[in-house]
């Protein structure tokens, strides 16, 4: 049974079955590098069980394979095509038939050259291939002479393959075994060249250099830190400086033992005999240069002595050139060139921006050529969002106008629509339909509109600012309330690089008003008489206004399949902070309610790359709100929730806490377990975390394991009154240093993911492992999970969780 599982039965004769392979090396020597650079892929086991479950997909296809079905499939398709195209008089027509025919070659081609859709997604069996071996050998050697251990031996040994102890007749392992011997050191970097302003400038960033004295050698330092000086050079106004000028001499035999000197060469060019340094003499500047009009110039206007071109004053001089970074007179700097071609692009109104540079003549002229998008736009789109973890379908509709006032200034236009399944913020197990739509309008200006000097406001131009004024409408049904949120938001936001970001909310003003449902609005009442739960206040009409600061950190571009990544976000939000300041008439006329509070919030993800088929996730989420106010609530909005399908996956949406505070008792447990999580259970202190291992199964299939842990508590304890108003004693949800680690909820569970690339479909299985709501002693629930009911008050059911997306 164990040979069918691994598929050995598909081994021709003398072939062996390779079931795994090893490095062995020292702990200073990464193993999975080494294990990655063997290029050999033993077979994906099902479910971390000696199962070749792709294998035998593989071989299911290959057995129905038939090759001339798909050459007869492709004739048909572009015979069929050919005759549309004959037929067809419109070229507009005939390029839309060609492109579609295309299309279908390059899928039957597919399928011919790779396979059907089994053999794609399967693998076939991975084999012991004597000269893939040595070959991996040679690059274990190869890898480790490239960092410094140049005495190194790699050698392997085979070993019979013996899964869950069962030797296989036809399956061996490999071990490789890496001993790299003592490293070699850096002990001495020299530079030489014969242009001593060159000289200078190394000596004088040798600081930066990648060659440090006192490390180990290493290849890719070499190469990094030829690339630093080709840089630095060309940002000093060697235009035409080339890295193949640097080069490097590593002598092991001048000094004693294991230690390495090493001399940086730059060479002169061999047609001028010296580096040349060049100077801007010109800058010309083209808005519109995708536009041709026979017999007619452009006009030119000269400011900050770039001189634009166009046929039409289309822009603001002033404001453009704050994203020019290049000066006549200054050397040539490849950096500020390609940050002015990146902050002209982020103006969002030219198509694409080309700077070039001409040296005909003796001069050094710098060529800026940008072309326009549309100054009109429309655009669609249809999707499915989560927020509870019930997607439904939406729609967008968006239009912009760029340059709206010939200040480089963008106003868009969007509304959107969007239904949903969420849970009922009152009743258990019932999913019901919420209606979302909204309209905003705004307007972003590219600089800060505050009182600054112009050169203040150049120097500002390298950090993308912007300045946001946005006015919006948002309005949403759901079985318990009708709620509506008319804001304004006024929002300076800019990049300090490419993975910095940074937003100051100035004024958020919103009026909510809230239509309740008679039962909802008795239950408000009674949670805040009986439990002391101040939620009832976020219903009423209400007047919130703040001001915030939030920044985001975006390492390796978080997400990405190719390397690890990090993101960080961490924002502060005071609330009423303009009630102090001004009183708006609007509260007095209409009895709005008002908030005052404090709000933090840190969001922290990092995703590691094991290797192309394996990934580990990782999230810690924190916040606290805190409100001052006479009412002692904080707007709905602004209340911490756990629970859900991007939450503690093992509770339902927004039910987890408060603390170790415990839910109503189940009126029917057979169906619901020991608690009714009928209700929504906000929280002003909130902790997260969770670790999921993901993992790409076949095709657009991938699995996922995961742990997840959390909870919300409140600064004041809730108190639970019974019905003669006597204290009852129902756990704590108030945050205590001494307690609240007792009271962390723990889930855990698997998940199954379709991953289409532009859309993914989640489908987590929550179990839970600690539950802070039952009794201590009692907590630990894992032993007392069942999958389908009746439950009791024994048993815990577990959550299914539909998703839109990766959880974070």
């Amino acid at each position: 049974m164990l040979q069918g599982c691994l598929g050995t039965r598909h081994l021709k004769q003398n072939e062996q079955l390779l079931y795994k392979q090893k490095v062995t090396a020292p702990k200073n020597i990464s193993k999975s590098k080494l294990e990655e650079l063997t290029g050999i892929e033993t077979n994906r086991k099902f479910l971390f069980m000696p199962m070749h479950f792709l294998v035998s997909m593989y071989y299911t296809g290959e057995r129905n394979f038939r090759p001339e079905k798909f050459e007869r499939r492709k004739e048909q398709k572009v015979k069929k095509f050919d005759a549309k195209i004959a037929r067809t008089q419109k070229v507009k027509r005939i390029n839309n038939l060609q492109f579609r025919k295309q299309q279908k070659i390059e899928k039957y081609d597919d399928r011919l050259q790779n396979g059907n859709l089994f053999m794609q997604w399967g693998e076939p069996v991975t084999l012991v291939d004597t000269a893939k071996i040595e070959t991996a050998v040679e690059r274990i050697k190869d890898y480790l002479f490239t960092n410094g251990y140049f005495q190194n031996s790699v050698w392997y040994q085979t070993e019979k393959a013996t899964p869950l102890g069962i030797g296989l007749k036809r399956g061996l392992n490999i071990r490789y075994h890496a001993n790299p011997g003592a490293p070699y050191i850096l002990d001495s970097i020299l530079y030489e060249t014969r242009d001593t302003a060159i000289l200078e400038l190394l000596t004088k960033y040798s600081g930066n250099s990648y060659l440090k004295k006192g490390e180990r050698y290493n290849q890719e330092n070499f190469t990094r830190e030829r690339e630093r000086i080709d840089l630095l050079m060309k940002d000093e106004g060697y235009y035409d400086f080339s890295r193949q000028y640097v080069l490097f001499e590593v002598d092991t035999a001048s000094l004693n033992g294991r230690s390495v000197m090493v001399k940086v060469s730059v060479k002169d060019p061999a047609r001028r005999g010296f580096h040349k340094k060049f100077y801007i003499t010109d800058i010309n500047f083209t808005t519109d240069a995708g536009i041709t009009l026979p017999s007619v110039n452009r006009k030119q206007e000269t400011f900050r002595n770039i001189r634009f071109s166009s046929y039409e004053n289309t822009y603001n001089l002033k404001i453009l050139s704050q994203r020019i970074f290049i000066e006549p007179g200054t050397p040539y700097s490849r950096t500020k060139t390609f940050n002015t071609q990146r902050q002209l692009a982020n103006l969002d109104v030219f198509k694409f921006v080309n700077i070039n540079f001409d040296t005909t003549g003796g001069q050094f002229i710098a060529n800026i050529f940008t072309s326009t998008f549309d100054r009109y736009q429309w655009s669609n789109e249809v999707g499915l969002s989560v927020t509870q973890g019930f997607p439904g379908p939406y729609y967008n509709l968006n239009f912009k106008k760029r340059n709206i006032f010939r200040g480089l200034e963008n106003f868009e236009m969007n509304g959107r629509i969007g239904y949903e399944g969420v849970a009922a913020a009152t009743e258990l197990g019932s999913v019901y339909q919420s209606v979302d739509a909204g309209i905003n309008a705004s307007i972003t200006f590219p600089q800060f509109l505050i009182p600054l000097k112009e050169e203040t406001r150049y120097r500002f131009g390298r950090l993308n600012p912007r300045t946001k004024a946005q006015l919006g409408f948002n309005y949403t049904d759901r079985p318990e309330y009708q709620r509506s949120n008319i804001s304004f938001n006024y929002i300076y936001s800019w990049d300090n690089s490419r993975i910095r970001r940074f937003d100051f909310t100035f004024a958020s003003l919103s009026i909510i008003n809230s239509k309740l449902r008679s039962d909802f609005d008795a239950l408000l009442d009674s949670l805040y008489t009986y439990q002391g739960n101040t939620l009832k206040f976020s219903f009423d009409p209400s007047f919130v206004s703040s001001t915030g600061f939030a920044m985001s950190w975006n390492h390796n571009n978080y997400g990405n399949l190719e390397e690890n990544s990090v993101f960080f976000r961490w924002a502060v939000e005071s609330g009423g902070t303009f009630q102090g300041l001004y009183t708006f008439p609007i509260v007095e006329n209409r009895n709005l309610q008002t908030f005052r509070y404090i709000r933090l919030n840190a969001d922290v993800r990092r995703i590691t790359i094991l290797n192309k088929n394996t990934m580990l996730a990782f999230r810690f989420n924190a916040g606290v709100g805190y409100s001052y106010g006479d009412n002692g609530a904080l707007p709905y909005e602004k209340y911490f929730f756990a629970g859900g399908s991007n939450s503690v996956r093992a509770w339902r949406p927004r039910r987890l806490g408060p603390g170790s505070y415990r839910p109503d008792p189940s009126a029917n447990p057979n169906k619901d377990g020991l608690y009714s999580y009928q209700f929504e259970v906000p929280g002003e202190i909130l902790l997260e975390n969770s670790i999921e291992l993901r993992r790409k199964l076949f095709g657009f299939f991938e699995g996922a394991l995961f742990f997840d842990m959390g909870n919300v508590w409140t600064f004041k304890p809730r108190v639970k009154l019974d019905d003669n108003d006597n204290v009852v004693e129902n756990g704590n949800s108030q945050f205590k240093l001494t307690e609240f680690y007792k009271e962390i909820g723990m889930g855990t569970g698997f998940g199954l993911r379709f991953n289409f690339s532009f859309l993914i479909l989640r489908f987590d299985v929550g179990l839970k492992v600690y539950d802070p709501a039952r009794p201590e002693g009692d907590r630990f629930v894992l032993d007392k999970i069942k999958f389908f009911g009746p439950f009791g008050v024994n048993r815990e059911p577990v959550i299914y969780n539909i998703g839109v997306g990766f959880p974070f």
